[in-house]
């Protein structure tokens, strides 16, 4: 695992083996980011990274400068290993939440402008994580949200849908909160 780019560009990340997680191969990664280089600001974005396992993504968006990056999971391993890193790294904009992600999403007064969910691909309820957020109002007007997940799961049908993006394995379904194309 590496960040592909910002100030970290290159930089290897070697999260624990141990770790529940199926980090975002290199391959969707660059193409997922090589989408949102057109379509955001990364230093005046707050980010929500849902699922956030070993910070793959996370990191991503602080080495491109996010303006503040919050990071929620349910493993105190992942969280961990996420905190120490962003310490090596000096990144300091960054929160770390132990909680599981609807629990967040109902509790959490903030909003933000890029929201990421890396769900584990075989989960139920990967539907329910876009219509809970968008029903919540945490993604700005204008954000973007993006869940990944496996080819099996079609997301097309959720209110403020706008395309599915295939690398390999990994599908990014992309959601504008006024459904207008960006």
């Amino acid at each position: 695992m590496r960040i592909i780019s910002g100030k970290y560009k290159g930089k290897a990340l070697h999260p624990p083996k141990n770790l529940p997680t199926r980090p975002t191969t290199d391959f969707a990664k660059t193409g997922l980011f090589n989408m949102l280089n057109n379509r955001v600001d990364y230093e005046s974005s707050s980010v929500l990274d849902l699922c956030s396992g070993t910070g793959n993504i996370t990191f991503e968006f602080l080495s491109r400068g996010a303006k503040h990056v919050t990071s929620v999971d349910q493993h105190a391993a992942c969280l961990k290993y996420i905190s120490d890193t962003a310490k090596e790294l000096k990144f300091d904009n960054i929160k770390t939440w132990k909680v599981d992600l609807f629990k967040f999403i109902d509790k959490t007064d903030q909003k933000f402008d890029i929201i990421f969910a890396d769900p584990p691909y075989d989960a139920s309820w990967i539907e329910q994580i876009s219509e809970k957020i968008f029903e919540k109002g945490i993604l700005n007007e204008g954000g973007i949200l993006i869940v990944e997940h496996g080819s099996k799961t079609d997301l097309s049908v959720q209110k403020y849908f706008e395309e599915t993006r295939n690398y390999g394995n990994v599908n990014f379904s992309i959601f504008f909160p006024s459904n207008q194309s960006r």
